[in-house]
């Protein structure tokens, strides 16, 4: 993914809510599985990583990636973005 896709992908997840947290359980099998169904649904994702939580938002997004295989988009301090293309008829077309 190149750096202009990833700005546009950050300028579409700016006004979004998060709906994937994590929280004390960290990032287990369940979860994953949520995220890889938000992804198939909506393509991009934000997330949040709560106070209690074992890991922390980088790990989290690296963990998910990996379960996911979406795409890392952005990072910063709780929160965490995520984008995978559907299969079938993707929704966001990158630049």
């Amino acid at each position: 993914m190149t750096s202009k896709q990833r700005a546009y992908l950050r300028g579409l997840a700016n006004t979004m809510d998060p709906i994937i947290h994590v929280g004390k359980d960290g990032v287990n099998a369940n979860m994953i599985r949520q995220a890889a169904d938000a992804l198939e649904a909506r393509e991009l994702i934000k997330g949040t990583v709560l106070q209690n939580s074992p890991v922390n938002a980088h790990q989290a997004l690296s963990l998910l990636c990996e379960g996911t295989g979406a795409e890392p988009v952005q990072c910063i301090g709780g929160r965490f973005v995520l984008y995978r293309a559907r299969e079938k008829d993707p929704r966001i077309v990158l630049p």
